[in-house]
């Protein structure tokens, strides 16, 4: 069981001003509650004892948020300045000692499908294995969409390593929910850098792996994409209501 979590929630959010001129993208909401929040719930419902959160923009008010939630245990870590999202995790890296955790995005949105074994972080928990990955990417197979800004980040291959496609014309998209092993930070430096150069460094190293999701992923970038997420999730809850 993989017990603690990493959410990344620093980031500015631009694309969907002006929503976030007021709040982080991770505090804006989906079906009446903010997006970490059901990233949280689901964190939760897999066994996840301990979260941090990195924080920056518009701090305090997901800080405040935070503050009200009991369980699991949450952890601020505040950056006076942005660390992008390599930096940011790197300095909270004191917090997993030796065990691999979740690294999620703030703006990360899914739905499980019924088969909890297919759910993303129990799929992501079964399949891990620390003797010959430093890290395991949730994706979602590009055919799944039919918008063209999808692209495809990834390509898995038969014995489930990713190898990433610069060209964006591999057959996955990265969900921005994954497994991480602390090690894959050995030698990284401090301050600002992005995870994508640690993502790289796996590849490079034959640990990098990736499994396909079969759940529903949110693609929330602009307002058009939020309306219509929130619609979706608002349509489910009251047909769940009557």
């Amino acid at each position: 069981m993989i017990e603690k979590a990493f959410i990344l929630a620093a980031g500015l959010g631009t694309r969907l001003r002006p929503y976030t001129d007021k709040a982080p993208k991770p505090m804006v909401h989906i079906g009446g509650k903010p997006i970490i929040a059901h990233t949280i719930d689901a964190l939760a419902a897999q066994g996840v004892k301990e979260i941090v959160v990195n924080t920056s923009h518009l701090a305090h008010v997901i800080e405040d948020y935070l503050k009200t939630i009991d369980s699991p245990r949450i952890i601020i870590s505040h950056e006076d300045e942005r660390l992008e999202t390599g930096g940011g995790i790197k300095k909270a890296l004191h917090h997993f000692g030796d065990d691999p955790f979740y690294i999620i995005n703030g703006d990360a949105l899914w739905q499980d499908p019924e088969d909890d074994h297919e759910a993303a972080l129990a799929l992501l928990a079964h399949n891990w294995d620390s003797t010959k990955m430093d890290l395991l990417l949730l994706c979602m197979d590009c055919k799944k969409f039919e918008a063209k800004e999808i692209n495809g980040d990834y390509t898995i291959t038969a014995d489930g390593r990713a190898t990433r496609n610069k060209d964006k014309n591999g057959t996955h998209m990265f969900s921005g929910i994954r497994i991480c092993h602390p090690r894959l930070f050995d030698d990284a430096p401090d301050g600002y850098f992005s995870f994508l150069e640690l993502m790289d460094k796996a590849e490079t190293s034959n640990r990098l792996y990736a499994l396909p999701y079969q759940g529903v992923w949110h693609h929330i970038s602009t307002v058009d994409d939020l309306k219509r997420v929130d619609a979706l999730y608002q349509e489910a809850q009251n047909d769940s209501a009557a």
